[in-house]
């Protein structure tokens, strides 16, 4: 028997025993264990919090970023110590595969290594003036306070995205984990806490819609760092777009695609679009929803890619033989199965019904009342009205696209309003040169799934995917601003220009 755990904020240094209402987070592959009880962040909640860590910013930013940095090593040491134990609960509550979970887990260590790293790099650059008795230098300053309120289906990776260069450089935090993860947020924290930052330097609020949106309405609030859906991402936008010194970074959702070129190795190109479409069961941002295929390929490829999607292992997250597990809810279940619906309605050709897997006679064993869905296959014509290929399923729903050559194939890659990831596979420079200059995407991979960021890049996207300020080792052009700062090394006053100094 696994015990439940108690949900607690963490404000100031002080770990908070819930006494208002409460929420459950429940394993998604066996929806009657619950994970455990949370605390209901309020308005109130949010505020403290942001007080909290505004009291804490001025001592922690005047304190020297090498020693900042050198916190991370100790979090860095504690991460590898639970490794496996992280990986377990992640399982348990997002549903991942517990080795792609441990996966998960090492890059959040990459990014904890990272930032420690670059506790010891330039931080600015020394710049030539004008004056030569002048020299001039670009130094960066954190801004504040960070919201930082993460999605689910990275419940580990992606806040230390936001943590990491956040606390590095300076600036205090305020977190809010996903209402569908907060165990590994909450496990997140204690490991700072136990690392030894100082209190009010990082804050932990649970809930809802309602905690997160105070955060953001907090005038306290210098930061916000998000990843989710558009439309979150978009009221964060609007509120936040009345306080002048305010900064959002933002990545909010993809239609990502895999483009199979005409010259592409077919069992590559299979490899990559499993990989890409099927993986953490379509649920990652970036996660291929479309595979556009030469006309030549795409028979054999969706025979090839079919047989191959029919003999993937679904089901317990806990054991490491599965390629996949559930989906997060039944909410996600419904709304997969509703855009399986509509491809058949656009004029879909069904390769490959997707189904729930707990259904009478095709039960996962022991798993009866969990979200399982196998993947959905269809082929179709790009067009201009057809929904399906153009928005956001987050699910085990793929499209097979044919196009005629490599302008078409262009035109339907673009043809969504969104623009996060896109893999190529080919075996020609110049095919993977033009793809590279005329897609609208935030990452490329080339003879690659679409999935498979690591930290030291930036992650982001375009159009409704990203709003220019990428996470991970982008994120420090969002939690920073740039100084000029000029130094007069002479015993006059000489003036860039020429401007003259003539003060009778």
């Amino acid at each position: 028997m696994i015990s439940t755990l108690t949900g607690r904020h963490y404000v100031a240094g002080q770990w908070r025993t819930p006494t208002g209402p409460t929420f459950s987070s429940t394993n998604p592959g066996r929806l009657s264990e619950t994970i455990g009880t949370f605390p209901l962040g309020t308005n109130a909640d949010a505020d403290e919090a942001v007080a909290a860590a505004r009291a804490a910013f001025p001592a922690w930013r005047r304190n020297s970023r090498i020693r900042r940095a050198e916190l991370f090593d100790n979090l860095a040491q504690l991460v590898k110590r639970e490794t496996d134990n992280l990986a377990h609960l992640m399982a348990r509550e997002c549903g991942k595969v517990v080795t792609e979970c441990r996966a998960e887990v090492i890059e959040g260590l990459h990014m904890i290594q990272y930032v420690f790293g670059t506790g010891r790099m330039p931080i600015g650059d020394v710049l030539s003036s004008e004056i030569a008795e002048k020299d001039t230098f670009m130094r960066r300053k954190p801004w504040g306070v960070a919201a930082v309120i993460t999605p689910w289906n990275f419940p580990f990776a992606v806040p230390l995205w936001m943590l990491g260069p956040s606390l590095v450089e300076g600036n205090t935090v305020v977190f809010k984990p996903s209402e569908d993860t907060p165990a590994i947020g909450q496990r997140i924290v204690e490991l700072f806490v136990e690392a030894g930052f100082p209190p009010g330097v990082i804050n932990l609020v649970h809930g809802e819609g309602e905690a997160g949106e105070a955060l953001v309405r907090n005038p306290g609030v210098n930061c916000v760092l998000f990843t989710g859906s558009y439309h979150v991402g978009k009221r964060i936008a609007e509120i936040s777009a009345g306080l002048h010194d305010r900064i959002v970074a933002s990545e909010t959702g993809s239609k990502s695609a895999v483009i199979v070129a005409e010259d592409a190795k077919l069992d590559l190109a299979v490899t990559a679009g499993i990989i890409s479409a099927f993986k953490t069961s379509g649920q990652r941002c970036v996660s291929a929803g479309r595979i556009l295929v030469h006309e030549k390929l795409i028979d054999a490829y969706a025979k090839k890619l079919v047989a191959v999607a029919k003999r993937l292992k679904i089901g317990d997250p806990l054991d490491a033989n599965n390629f996949t597990g559930p989906v997060i809810n039944k909410a996600a279940m419904e709304k997969v199965e509703r855009y399986n619906a509509l491809a058949k309605e656009e004029g879909a050709e069904i390769l490959l019904h997707g189904t729930r897997l707990q259904s009478p006679g095709t039960a996962v064993p022991g798993l009866s009342d969990g979200c399982f869905l196998s993947p959905h296959i269809y082929r179709i014509q790009h067009g201009p009205r057809v929904r399906c290929i153009r928005e956001e399923v987050f699910g085990p729903h793929l499209a097979l696209i044919p196009f005629k050559d490599n302008e078409e194939a262009v035109r339907i890659y673009n043809d969504t309003d969104y623009g996060l990831s896109l893999a190529i596979i080919t075996e020609s420079y110049r095919t993977m040169r033009y793809f590279r200059d005329e897609c609208e995407y935030g990452m490329g991979y080339v003879n690659l799934p679409c999935i498979g960021a690591e930290v030291h890049l930036p992650f982001g996207g375009v159009k409704k995917s990203g709003n220019g300020h990428p996470s991970a080792a982008g994120l420090i052009e969002a939690v920073t601003h740039k100084t000029a700062w000029t130094v007069n090394h002479a015993e006059e006053v000489k003036m860039a220009q020429g401007l003259t100094t003539d003060v009778k």
